[in-house]
């Protein structure tokens, strides 16, 4: 059943990418990474990272978002959350160099003030150089919850309410600053 259900969102996925006015961006050695990103505007609530950076509403921020088709097709047939963990974690790793390049690169870059994304996978992100922040509007973090569940429903074989009820998703934030910083081939 869940690889009849990737199958169909394999097909589905270019729909939205369009829609969704995403881009990809590539890594050398390979046709694109796990991202997919967009040049946005933040909506939430002013936060100030650690480096000092104050992220307000309306600043222009690079959205993340996870190419989740394409890992959910490789992840289908791995047992351990801990080697799914690394897996997911390796190819952010990899990714981040070329998104550097792309915001460093970009018309934008002197009004780009960081890197923005939401995830419920955020275990080891510092180690990146992210900086988890909650969501404070209900409303939005309850959206943002339900549409991870698919994913979270596709991605766990041992799926369980309580354990999905627990989770909550976050903003993941990094300052060009830090990204250049840490990323700059």
């Amino acid at each position: 059943m869940r690889s009849y259900v990737l199958s169909i969102w394999n097909m589905l996925d270019p729909i939205y990418f369009s829609f969704t006015r995403l881009k990809n961006i590539s890594y050398e050695g390979a046709d694109s990474n796990i991202f997919r990103i967009r040049i946005t505007k933040y909506k939430g609530r002013a936060t100030v990272l650690s480096d000092g950076t104050k992220i307000n509403k309306n600043d222009t921020l690079v959205k993340i978002h996870l190419h989740n088709v394409k890992l959910l097709k490789e992840l289908k047939d791995i047992k351990s959350e801990l080697k799914k963990a690394k897996i997911i974690y390796r190819h952010v790793q990899k990714a981040l160099p070329e998104l550097e390049k792309y915001v460093r690169n970009n018309c934008h870059y002197s009004k780009i003030k960081g890197v923005v994304g939401i995830t419920f996978l955020n275990k080891g992100c510092e180690r990146l150089g992210f900086e988890v922040v909650n969501i404070s509007n209900p409303i939005y973090k309850w959206f943002k919850w339900a549409a991870f569940l698919p994913i979270e429903l596709l991605s766990n074989p041992n799926f369980s309410w309580c354990m999905i009820k627990s989770r909550k998703p976050n903003y993941l934030f990094m300052s060009t600053e830090k990204l250049i910083k840490l990323y700059r081939n």
